[in-house]
């Protein structure tokens, strides 16, 4: 009795399981059938709908391509018609003044008439007032004459020389066998007295001093010989022209201060050395020196002739009225 028992109970047991397995096998079976349906419903990944607007796409892009080709053939045959369009309306405005032209050619033919005999006739008042000229150009060349005649008169005091300025020694006088080489000293110049014959004219420019040969040679030559002195003849606008040409001399050849003296020159009259006669030193200038005459060195014959145009004048002695001026020693 107790074993049928234990039997009955198995069996009882046995039936849920069942249930269970029969419920996961039609869940199996259910989730095989959608993957199925799911699968047989897709074409590459991609559903119908998908595949048909992706066909519609490219058709829409062909049909686009096609109307931009359509588009741009459309804009060339515009621009040809427009050329064409501009040259229709070039010729009409040519045909229109071509009309015109001839329209117009009568009257244009008339005006010419007009023009013509209009030029002729100031042609010919023209040529009366040339003849009137050519007849009055004698009585201008007169006249002209006379006026430059009355200009030169008018001129020739104003060019008339200044009164040389007579340098004069001054001081405790100087001793036996001095010899004074002179150099005037303008404002921006330097003029060299060789004798009373021939001078030399440079700029008193820092760089032309430092190169220049002629002042050069004379500072070398008067240091070599004995009781020899430098005298600047300074104008009243030469003391730059004085520093830079006696500073040189002294930075450079060692000159002492008693070798170099000073003159002061009144006036813009050319200078006379005549008063230095037994002390004016001569020297031979370099080749490369260019020469001036130094005027008011000798009188100039009554009979001389007149000087050259641009040559200086001969200084003549200065009358009473006028006496040379003379220079105060500053050395």
């Amino acid at each position: 009795m107790s074993r049928s028992r234990h039997k009955r109970t198995d069996e009882l047991l046995l039936i849920p399981f069942l249930d269970i397995l029969c419920s996961l096998i039609g869940i199996l079976v259910l989730i095989i059938v959608v993957l199925c349906v799911a699968q047989s419903q897709q074409t590459n990944g991609r559903t119908p709908e998908e595949i048909e607007r992706s066909k519609q796409y490219v058709e829409a892009l062909k049909k686009e391509k096609e109307v931009s080709k359509d588009d741009v053939k459309q804009k060339e045959q515009l621009a040809k018609l427009e050329e064409k369009r501009k040259e229709a309306e070039d010729k009409q405005q040519r045909l229109a003044k071509l009309r015109k032209l001839l329209s117009t050619s009568a009257d244009i033919q008339k005006m010419n008439q007009e023009l013509s005999q209009n030029l002729i006739k100031e042609l010919d008042n023209l040529l009366l007032e040339i003849e009137g000229l050519s007849k009055q150009d004698g009585e201008l060349k007169k006249e002209i004459e006379t006026l430059m005649a009355e200009l030169k008169a008018r001129q020739a005091p104003l060019e008339k020389k200044l009164p040389p300025v007579m340098v004069q020694p001054s001081g405790s006088g100087l001793a036996q066998g001095t010899k004074l080489y002179f150099v005037e000293v303008t404002a921006g110049k330097l003029t060299i007295f060789w004798d009373q014959q021939k001078k030399t004219v440079v700029s008193a420019t820092d760089e032309v001093i430092a190169a220049d040969v002629a002042y050069n040679h004379l500072l070398k030559e008067v240091l070599k010989i004995p009781q020899s002195k430098i005298i600047f003849l300074m104008r009243d606008d030469g003391m730059g022209a004085y520093n830079k040409a006696a500073g040189w001399a002294q930075a450079t050849y060692n000159y002492r201060v008693d070798q170099i003296g000073k003159l002061l020159l009144p006036g813009r009259g050319e200078v006379d050395l005549k008063m230095f006669r037994d002390y004016l030193g001569t020297m031979q200038p370099p080749p490369e020196a260019k020469l001036v005459p130094a005027a008011g060195a000798a009188p100039a014959p009554a009979a001389a002739p007149p000087p050259a145009p641009g040559a200086p004048a001969p200084a003549a002695t200065p009358p009473p009225s006028a006496p040379a001026a003379a220079a105060t020693n500053k050395a």
